[in-house]
């Protein structure tokens, strides 16, 4: 009984946790903590932490047991217990490659623990740069739809006079039809605009884990710092993550030098006989012989020095590739600041100013309502386009200060 009582209160766990509005820091700290592509990531890097403990070690024991000299021929065939050489024999031998070798396989096993903490930082980067995406487009989407609905009250306020219009003589009955025409029109664009809510808060959800996030707070202001973000591309977490895959590589060509060298091994082993005759202890020891290194060792070796030239060759690929990026990103966000500031404080003022002389001359009797109606959807057009390049703007400051930000650890 206790138990069904309490279901009501375990089923609200989940959405208690993801009480309350997201202001924008919130909504990065709950990304980063929940990820599950970052928690793919850290256990990856506790792999190869894990797998750092066994590396240069030596390779496990062997355990041999055998009969040596059983008789098959002869007239003492088959009958052991007549001869003097059948022996049980059980034995231990132990393999020990060379001291390169194994100081190779753990400069590979550190190598890769470098490079799963690098992968881990590339990822909390995209996650980073996600979600403060999704929270400035959902705010900003918000904020479309409020400015729509303002100007789409403030037409229907004049619509609902035209009866009078018409009754005074001053509006024809045909006139009437335009302001329920641009309200229609309006509608139609606070449907798609409504859309655009839920597509970005479905993305905003998809970065925090919250089922329905709202957010909260200011929009935040990005500043860019040109010169310190190209300065800082060499500590770029993408340029970070290929030295990681660098110093594999040179471990690497550390392990196929390596096996140039004789790998040892040693042997223990026990041989019974008869009880008539003694007991023997044998021991040894085994040296590898690598003579064919041309063909074998040698291969490996370019092998592995080529990939080390493919991975220095990628970084140089891979930084260009940044700051061409970068520099684009910058021309774009100058641009999209450019418009931004002529759409505040030239298209949509001119747009406003419209609405207020048409809306006079309408009540002075010199304007239609066809007049008011044009005016009115120029003012929604104007409005909706300022917020767009606002909100390009702010999406631009958050992507190039997240995305090109160097990582200092």
């Amino acid at each position: 009984m206790r138990l069904f009582l309490c279901l009501p209160l375990l089923a609200a766990i989940p959405g208690v946790a993801f009480a309350g509005p997201l202001t924008f820091d919130a909504a990065l700290q709950r990304a980063l903590q929940d990820a599950p592509s970052l928690k793919a990531r850290a256990l990856g890097a506790d792999a190869a932490r894990s797998a750092r403990g066994a590396a240069g070690a030596l390779p496990d024991p062997t355990l041999g047991v055998g009969v040596e000299s059983f008789p098959i021929s002869g007239p003492l065939a088959f009958e052991p217990q007549r001869d003097d050489f059948t022996m049980a024999r059980i034995g231990v031998s132990q393999d020990i490659p060379n001291l390169a070798k194994r100081h190779a396989q753990q400069a590979r096993a550190e190598s890769d623990i470098r490079a799963a903490d690098a992968d881990t930082a590339v990822e909390a980067r995209t996650v980073e740069v996600g979600t403060a995406l999704a929270w400035i487009n959902l705010a900003y989407a918000e904020r479309r739809l409020a400015a729509l609905d303002d100007v789409l009250s403030r037409l229907g306020r004049v619509v609902t006079t035209t009866p009078s219009a018409v009754a005074s003589g001053n509006a024809r009955p045909a006139q009437t039809l335009a302001g329920q025409q641009a309200i229609a029109t309006m509608q139609d664009r606070r449907s798609e605009l409504v859309s655009t809510v839920a597509r970005a808060r479905a993305t905003l959800t998809r970065w925090t884990g919250d089922p329905a996030p709202e957010i909260a707070g200011a929009i935040p202001d990005f500043p860019v710092d040109e010169a310190g973000l190209r300065a800082g591309l060499d500590r770029h977490p993408t340029i970070k993550m290929i030295d990681a895959q660098a110093g594999q590589a040179d471990a690497d060509i550390r392990l196929a030098d390596a096996g140039r060298r004789s790998d040892f091994g040693v042997n223990v082993g026990y041989q019974r006989r008869d009880p008539r005759f003694g007991d023997y202890v044998s021991a040894g020891v085994t040296v590898s012989l690598p003579f064919f290194t041309r063909t074998r060792q040698n291969a490996g070796i370019a092998a592995a020095q080529a990939n080390a030239g493919r991975v220095v060759a990628e970084r140089e690929a891979a930084r260009r590739a940044l700051a061409a990026d970068l520099d684009a990103d910058i021309a774009d966000h100058v641009m999209h600041h450019e418009q931004w500031m002529r759409a505040q404080g030239t298209l949509q003022p001119l747009a406003e100013q419209r609405v207020k002389l048409e809306t006079a001359s309408y009540g002075a009797g010199r304007a239609s309502l066809v007049d008011i109606a044009d005016a009115y959807a120029a003012l929604a057009d104007a409005t909706l386009n300022t917020l767009d390049r606002e909100a390009l703007v702010a999406a631009d400051g958050a992507r190039l200060t997240l995305t090109y930000r160097s990582d200092a650890r």
